[in-house]
């Protein structure tokens, strides 16, 4: 045997405890990750989606662009 096996039942319950408490880590923070990836991307395609039907909404107003965004005063002139 070598030194790392384990020499009793007590050992070999340590290793299996070990090992699995590492196992339910890994696993926890890939799904977390998972989770995270698909919220984001979940929300990416609601602005997206909100952005479209924003630009539909304009169109059908027959508001242009340009036309939503207020122009700022020039310089000197008064506001």
């Amino acid at each position: 045997m070598s030194e790392t096996d384990p020499k009793s039942v007590q050992d070999l319950t340590n290793v299996v405890q070990t090992l699995l408490q590492q196992m339910q880590d890994k696993f926890q923070t890939m799904s977390d990750q998972i989770i995270g990836r698909n919220i984001l991307e979940r929300m990416n395609q609601r602005i997206d989606d909100l952005e479209k039907n924003i630009t539909d909404l304009m169109t059908q107003a027959g508001v242009e662009e340009n036309e939503a965004t207020p122009e700022k005063p020039k310089e000197g002139q008064g506001s």
